[in-house]
């Protein structure tokens, strides 16, 4: 499967106007195109960020569908949106929750990699990352995004609430410390979101 990502800041003040539209016609918009598999919205009230995440069958349904909605993705983001980023990653390793709604919450990291590595971070992370998440208590699912043209990956994983997501930063730091040595992957940076919503579909 394919990812797009969606990462906007603005005026805190202005972010329920966009996360009602995105949860409203947003996903009204994506459920009517074709190879929509699902949608994840996660936010930052204090600081003013909005992290959304859409899920397509392949490569194809993803550049289609952005074609289409380009352009009403910007109004449903205005007038909270200052700056907006897309991207579009190849879903590497996913283990997609049930759906999650208010209370939970969701870590996201960024990785930088030498493109010839794609496949070394692959496996760590199938094979040592994501199977020591699945014992810490809380721990609802989790996906590995790269870019491996551009070196870029994204994992993010999804917790039961704040208090399980706090509770389990010593051990994911012990996690994350192994597996990027192993990797040869740079840690780029560390977010903890708010998630408002994942709604997984059911492939077709």
């Amino acid at each position: 499967m394919y990812v797009r990502t969606i990462y906007a800041t603005g005026d805190p003040a202005e972010l329920d106007g966009a996360v009602e539209a995105l949860s409203t016609e947003g996903r009204r918009l994506l459920s009517e195109q074709p190879g929509y598999r699902g949608m994840g919205l996660f936010v930052d009230r204090e600081l003013g960020k909005l992290v959304a995440g859409t899920w397509w069958e392949d490569e194809k349904a993803e550049q289609a569908s952005d074609d289409r909605l380009r352009e009403r993705r910007a109004e449903l983001l205005a007038p909270f949106a200052r700056t907006v980023a897309v991207d579009t990653w190849e879903a590497a390793v996913a283990r997609r929750p049930a759906a999650l709604g208010s209370g939970a919450w969701f870590r996201l990291l960024r990785l930088e990699f030498e493109p010839s590595d794609a496949d070394l971070l692959v496996d760590t992370f199938e094979k040592t990352g994501l199977p020591k998440l699945e014992t810490i208590r809380g721990f609802e699912g989790a996906s590995l995004l790269i870019d491996r043209a551009k070196g870029r990956a994204t994992v993010g994983a999804l917790w039961t609430d704040h208090n399980t997501l706090a509770a389990s930063r010593a051990a994911v730091a012990g996690i994350r410390g192994e597996a990027t040595a192993k990797a040869r992957v740079i840690t780029r940076s560390l977010e903890e979101f708010e998630v408002v919503f994942v709604a997984p579909v059911s492939p077709a």
